[in-house]
């Protein structure tokens, strides 16, 4: 996506000519661009129109660091802090140059999640984004799994302030908090468009937020999804809820805890990993995504079938974790710059995922690859001891319940309307 056409095709989108000097009102300037950005860059300038007219970042709990509505782009317009039509100058003169180092789960290898220069999907399209949105003034070096952390210590890492940033999937995170889940995937939850809704739209990031704020002193910004997954390869069918028991699988998140549950030994591990544990025999099946970064992994060479759909993930997010210390530290413009530019890679990361999955497939099954559908018994299971297992959390957690609830009823009432049209087109499009 090269700079000069964002610049030029953004800048049409809200009416302006010359953004350099102008001042616009931050509610008009969302209404016609549909985005909350902060910043569009052309040359040197910096297109702030989304920062706050008030001075700083805080505006939240200055004790407990609670990000407020300026700060995470997410509040209702009410009371102490509430955006307004108050203009901003849109120049980046002042501006200091920024630079931060972003760690990541994923290797190099997986063009996807990690990203490459030929592509605007993942980790380093992220980077590339905020880069591109900023003028180049706020940079953020990208690294991959093991250059400065586990794929599986990103949290880590950011909360000792090796560094201010980790790309990763909130949900490998669930031994801080089961809420961990709700960002990346929860079983038989969320499509790619019905996250976006929910995060966007439906409350979602206020409920995130929140949580992480106040526990964690970080800020999240979804920055990916992978669409519905496949189920992964197995050394050994699957004929009924019976052949689970026992199997030693890798799945992180709800989806490990259900399959748990059903009798499987479910695992946690890093992707650089899974390809060799299942070679060995050290596993006896593993997910990770679909087609084409199961292939990138090996999975295809270590196991036979391959099973769909990956109901624990229907739709799993891509986040950027940040320290909030060090966001609330950064000019509002490079605060906004950080979320449109996960809302960028956000849509390009699928549109890549949709672009390389037939062909992955086709590979996989013309190399030998077996496919198969899960059982019904065993989806029928899984659902059941999925709602089980939520409502076992939110009786335990009170900060589960409070995220639990309001996603609940936003699931059943997308899940409606999607079940309507969207599903009968999907059946005529299949020939059903």
């Amino acid at each position: 996506m090269e700079e000069d056409i964002i610049d030029k095709e953004v800048i049409e989108e809200v009416g302006g000519e010359d953004v350099e000097g102008t001042e616009v009102g931050r509610r008009s300037f969302l209404r016609q661009s549909g985005l909350t950005v902060a910043g569009v860059v052309g040359g040197s300038t910096l297109l702030a129109a989304c920062a706050s007219a008030t001075d700083g970042a805080a505006s939240g709990d200055a004790d407990s660091g609670t990000p407020g509505p300026e700060e995470t782009g997410d509040g209702d317009g009410d009371g102490d802090g509430a955006e307004t039509d108050a203009p901003v100058q849109l120049n980046a003169q002042d501006l200091d140059p920024v630079e931060w180092d972003m760690t990541t789960s994923w290797p190099a290898g997986l063009t996807t999640l990690q990203g490459s220069e030929d592509n605007n999907s993942g980790a380093l399209s992220f980077a590339r984004n905020v880069g591109m949105l900023t003028g180049g003034l706020f940079t953020i070096n990208t690294f991959q799994a093991g250059d400065l952390a586990g794929g599986l210590e990103v949290i880590d890492v950011i909360q000792a302030g090796a560094v201010q940033a980790g790309h990763t999937a909130s949900y490998f995170f669930r031994g801080l908090g089961e809420p961990w889940a709700f960002e990346t995937a929860v079983p038989f939850g969320l499509t790619f468009r019905q996250q976006a809704s929910w995060l966007w739209e439906g409350g979602g990031m206020e409920l995130l937020r929140d949580y992480y704020a106040r526990n964690f002193n970080l800020i999240n910004f979804p920055a990916g999804n992978t669409g519905v997954q496949m189920g992964g390869f197995f050394n050994r069918e699957i004929n009924s809820l019976d052949d689970l028991q026992g199997l030693t699988m890798r799945i992180p998140g709800l989806g490990g805890a259900v399959m748990a549950e059903l009798g499987v030994n479910a695992q946690v591990l890093a992707a650089g990993d899974i390809a060799q544990a299942l070679q060995t025999g050290a596993i006896d099946a593993a997910e990770f995504v679909g087609p084409f970064d199961d292939n990138n992994l090996g999975l295809g060479e270590a196991g036979d079938f391959y099973y769909f759909p990956g109901w624990w993930e229907p739709g799993a997010t891509l986040s950027v974790f940040v320290d909030l210390d060090q966001y609330n530290d950064l000019p509002p413009s490079f605060q906004q710059a950080l979320d449109i530019a996960g809302r960028l890679s956000y849509q390009s990361t699928m549109g890549f995922y949709d672009q390389v999955q037939p062909g992955a497939l086709q590979s996989l099954i013309d190399g030998g690859t077996q496919l198969r559908e899960f059982p019904d018994d065993v989806m029928e299971a899984a659902r059941s001891t999925t709602e089980s297992l939520l409502d076992g959390f939110a009786d335990a957690d009170p900060e589960f319940a409070t995220i639990l609830g309001p996603w609940r009823e936003y699931r059943d009432s997308v899940g409606a309307w999607h079940g309507t049209a969207e599903l009968s087109m999907l059946r005529a499009l299949a020939g059903q």
